[in-house]
């Protein structure tokens, strides 16, 4: 059943076929009654035996956005992680210790070719690997993933899927060869949620929208059965097609509500547990609930940063972009979209790793985290600007900086209208806009500067935005700050960085990071200064819920690396669900 961005749900009539219990709607008259008959063998009658409630696992999570592409910026959420992890396949998947491993449910195996003639990976995906729909995992599903997270703007990693020459389908489809222009180590990393390109490739609406009313079929565990967004649930239950090993859970059900409801249903029972970014007071309350609930923080694959666009008009001068870094209270950024909860202890002081990834050292070289009136003064004068009726102009114009917010995030939008307000503070204008997330990072932040394109450069100054981690760190980097190359068969270029960051005199350290030339955190000692000192981004923390727990559900997990707890939804237990459930 698809999914929709805000639709009210009709009444429904619904079978469940996974459990012994049928609902059914009807407006017929009920049938005649029928006269009792003489029992003939026993002067008593039993009753048919009672068929037990579906096992569920009710989860209270953050407010259900619309959008569920996981590989795309605009809906980088809890929600479409969580769906993500219950419903597509992923080649590798994080171990105990955080490396990568195999999944063996999905995959026979996945090698590096040893005697081809350029890099090349083989990947053998199990015969019974299908979708819902019956259609099998196959290759064409690796073919669209690479197609689109190699071309299109916006998308959450794109560099080692840049670095594909070539994916071919072998024995039916079921033996894949990704061929490499160059030898890429981070391989590993790529084909994670696949997804059903024998429903997506043909679809109307393009890349940006396709997900919006959710996944047309499942590979995983579950598979959505109803959805609801204006009542805040979305109901999942066992996947019947699933080759691998059954859930013990027949269902699933996410449940949004209000902080105060969450605490409230966690300490009733009407919640198994939760999961879902609290503030400072909610903390407290959760608190509380004292040895009924379990509280463990779970860092998300994302970094918060303020992107300040050098290739926009106001902010082409370096020493303007350090002004306004210099007007910000970055302490103030972070409580604005953290309130106080567990984000907060996730601060983030380096422009590629999050604080949470193995490997992460601050890098920053001691920016002030108060305003500096002084530095903001010094520096815009060395543009200059000068300081007439409370406004910075320069040949008759003010300063007046555009801040975009995705509209679909709320602490996105607190953290642009704090940054508005401490810019005003020191007399630089400041507007917020909301676009959607598709307008935001598939087309105003990913448009060439170099090509005149509408809704490109000199529209937005700044951004607040995410930037995606858990991937591999070289491949994060080109991603999120490399120059963009050229599509081999169309000799087009590759959509921009969200940030609009090319140095050409760094990209050959990049591309020896990506291609293994050189390590990683040699890369990164050559690259990081550079971005701090161009003043590209402003890291303000790491995005994390929490996850409560209560004692009747078993088999939760906060997730290996940054998989998340829905990672582990396949081995939860629930408990029996009430009469009226469905």
């Amino acid at each position: 059943m698809s999914l929709g961005r805000r639709r009210p749900l009709a009444a429904v009539c619904l079978v469940v076929t996974t459990v012994s219990v049928v609902a059914a709607c009807t407006n017929a008259p009920p049938p005649p009654l029928v006269s009792p008959q003489p029992p003939t063998q026993s002067p008593t009658t039993s009753a048919p035996p009672t068929q037990p409630m579906p096992v569920e696992v009710v989860v209270g999570v953050d407010e259900l956005e619309g959008g569920f592409n996981p590989h795309t910026l605009a809906d980088l959420s809890s929600t479409s992680s969580a769906l993500a992890s219950l419903m597509l396949p992923s080649v590798f998947r994080p171990a105990p210790d955080g490396n990568l491993q195999l999944d063996g449910t999905l995959m026979e195996s996945a090698e590096v070719v040893a005697d081809a003639e350029k890099f090349t990976v083989r990947y053998r995906i199990r015969r019974e690997a299908n979708w819902s729909d019956g259609a099998p995992i196959a290759a064409e599903d690796f073919v669209y993933l690479w197609e689109q997270l190699r071309s299109q703007p916006g998308v959450a990693d794109p560099a080692g899927y840049q670095l594909i020459d070539d994916v071919a389908s072998r024995q039916g489809g079921k033996t894949v060869d990704v061929t490499f222009a160059k030898p890429f180590p981070g391989w590993q990393t790529l084909f994670n949620n696949l997804l059903p390109a024998h429903l997506l490739r043909d679809a109307p609406r393009g890349w940006a929208t396709v997900l919006d009313d959710g996944y047309p079929a499942s590979g995983g565990p579950f598979a959505i059965r109803q959805i609801d967004l204006d009542r805040g649930e979305i109901i999942l239950e066992r996947n019947d097609r699933y080759w691998g090993p059954p859930a013990p859970s027949d269902r699933i059900v996410l449940r949004a509500t209000d902080r105060a409801r969450q605490v409230e249903a966690l300490r009733s029972g009407d919640s198994h547990l939760a999961v879902f970014g609290a503030d400072r007071g909610t903390m407290q309350a959760l608190q509380d609930l004292g040895d009924a609930v379990q509280l463990i923080t779970v860092p998300r694959p994302a970094t918060m940063e303020v992107l300040l666009r050098h290739d926009s008009r106001a902010l082409a001068d370096v020493k303007v972009r350090r002004a306004v870094l210099a007007a910000l209270d970055r302490p103030a950024l972070i409580e604005a979209g953290t309130g106080g909860g567990p984000a907060e202890q996730l601060q983030a002081h380096a422009q590629v790793l999050a604080p949470s990834e193995r490997g992460y050292t601050p890098t920053e070289p001691g920016l002030p985290n108060r305003p500096d009136p002084a530095q903001v003064e010094r520096l815009l004068n060395e543009a200059g600007y000068h300081r007439s009726g409370g406004a910075w102009l320069r040949d008759g114009r003010p300063l007046n900086l555009v801040i975009a917010a995705p509209f679909e995030h709320e602490s996105y939008i607190r953290i642009a209208e704090a940054a508005a307000r401490q810019l005003r503070d020191q007399g630089i204008q400041a507007t917020v806009v909301t676009p959607t997330g598709d307008q935001l990072f598939g087309e105003m932040l990913s448009a060439n500067p170099q090509s005149g394109e509408s809704g490109g450069s000199g529209s937005v100054d700044m951004a607040i935005a995410p930037r995606p981690a858990g991937g591999d760190p070289a491949a994060m980097l080109a991603s999120s700050y490399g120059c963009p190359g050229v599509a081999k068969d169309s000799e087009k270029p590759f959509p921009y960085n969200d940030a609009g960051f090319c140095d050409q005199l760094l990209q050959p350290t990049i591309d020896a990071a990506l291609t293994g030339q050189v390590p990683f955190s040699g890369a990164s000692a050559a690259v990081e200064p550079v971005l701090w000192r161009d003043a590209v981004a402003l890291p303000l923390y790491q995005q994390a819920q929490v996850m409560v727990l209560r004692r009747e559900v078993t088999g939760v997990e906060a997730g290996n690396g940054l998989a998340g707890p829905f990672s582990t939804a396949a081995r939860w237990v629930g408990t029996h669900a009430d009469s009226d459930g469905y």
